[in-house]
């Protein structure tokens, strides 16, 4: 058995030495260092020599496997070092090159949009509020004060379920939650940013599933002048620069007198185009009873503005589509 152990550790030690590879090397790692190789066959002969023996021979058997797979490795790292040493050589290859950076993932651009505007608003002490996008029909219309004829509840602009509930169609309830959470104590400032649904015909500037913030401030107080005030700062942290507005008369059953707000840069001149922004208006005093609160004693204003759209002019992109698509070569973009 000793003499079989030293003709088979020479013979493995040959073949190491004159491998030409990295791949015969691992071969006859297989074939005689593996757990069921030659060498390690020679182990389950042990119980055919005196039991004196061994000992002594199991211990000869572990040491030759040692050196030999010392020897393995030594000529592995040669093969490496004789790699890496071609490549380095090869003209192509140049060691002072960047590596590539690995590929990172990117925040969709609504996203981004909406953690800015977040900031901005809770910067100037309001809340971020959330709530469900499935609705009742009373959060969603009745207590925003939405009369039964309006065609906001019709089927053509309304996703209706089979339940009597709705897909949330803004995220004016969020902020009646809001008031009533509050157990009619002001003040209340909240925003309210989220998912919402229509049931539009897609097209360049409309769809199905978009993206809104609707805001509340209700105090003691509170009048139009606020809501012209705290608006046009956040309009002008968002478009970084300062901005004029412009308040139109326009009519939302849920606010009373309600106003479209325009804006335009300050630095594009007297001439500038003025874009519209956003719906606002001071809060109807019966969306305030239904919220819990006095409008003998307190008033608020409300607003609303498409995250989407703000997404859509920060970044200059002309199909709302786009938002929607998951497609990576328009969100590598961002």
């Amino acid at each position: 058995m000793s003499s079989r152990l030293e003709q088979l550790t020479a013979q493995v030690l040959a073949e190491i030495e004159s491998a030409g590879d990295e791949q015969a090397l691992r071969q006859i790692e297989q074939t005689a260092l593996a757990r069921k190789g030659e060498l390690m066959s020679l182990m389950r002969g042990i119980a055919e020599l005196p039991p004196a023996e061994r000992a002594g021979f199991g211990k000869a058997v572990n040491a030759a496997r040692a050196s030999l797979e010392q020897r393995l490795e030594q000529r592995r790292e040669a093969f490496a070092g004789e790699r890496v040493a071609a490549e380095v050589a090869d003209e192509r290859f140049d060691p002072s090159e960047p590596a590539m950076l690995p590929a990172v993932g990117h925040l969709h651009p609504i996203t981004l949009v909406r953690r800015e505007v977040e900031a901005i608003f809770m910067g100037l002490g309001f809340s971020v509020a959330t709530g469900p996008e499935v609705e009742t029909e009373e959060f969603n219309f009745d207590l925003l004060n939405i009369p039964r004829h309006h065609p906001a509840r019709d089927l053509q602009d309304t996703m209706w379920l089979q339940s009597g509930q709705v897909m949330r169609t803004h995220t004016s309830p969020v902020q009646l939650r809001a008031m009533r959470a509050a157990g009619g104590v002001p003040p209340v400032r909240v925003i309210a940013p989220g998912r919402v649904f229509r049931n539009e015909q897609r097209d360049a500037t409309h769809e199905h599933s978009f993206h809104q913030v609707e805001g509340l401030m209700v105090d003691e107080g509170v009048s139009v002048a606020d809501l012209k005030g705290i608006l046009a700062t956040v309009l002008s942290r968002l478009f970084g620069g300062e901005v004029e507005v412009r308040l139109r008369p326009h009519y939302f059953p849920f606010v009373e007198p309600g106003f479209e707000m325009d804006m335009r840069r300050v630095d594009a001149g007297p001439d500038a185009e003025w874009l519209e922004a956003l719906g606002c208006g001071m809060v109807h005093p019966e969306v305030l009873r239904n919220g819990g609160f006095d409008p003998e004693r307190v008033s608020g204003f409300a607003f609303g503005m498409g995250l989407d759209r703000l997404a859509m002019m920060r970044h200059r992109i002309e199909d709302v589509r786009w938002m929607m698509s998951g497609d990576l070569r328009f969100l590598q973009q961002f």
